[in-house]
């Protein structure tokens, strides 16, 4: 459907609705088309936005804190290795 601009001032709710239900609304302004109303879609959720997606995806070892891992990790970086 197209319709002029004074039109779709007067039933904007009308065309909405139009719209929403898969109808094609096209507004025009002295006759040539301008714009279309078009049916905005929700975003869909990725899996990197749903809570607890990561669970199971990390592991770390029994003894990450332990004094020999700290000290591993202190030699290391007094050392100034570059591990690029």
């Amino acid at each position: 459907m197209e319709v002029n601009v004074h039109h779709a001032k007067t039933h904007l709710s009308k065309l909405i609705s139009a719209a929403e239900s898969g109808e094609e609304v096209i507004i025009a302004r002295n006759g040539k088309p301008a714009v279309k109303l078009v049916l905005v879609e929700p975003k869909r959720k990725s899996r990197k936005d749903i809570i607890g997606s990561g669970i199971g995806k990390i592991w770390m070892s029994p003894d990450f804190d332990s004094p020999e891992t700290k000290a591993e990790i202190a030699t290391l970086f007094e050392s100034g290795t570059d591990f690029d």
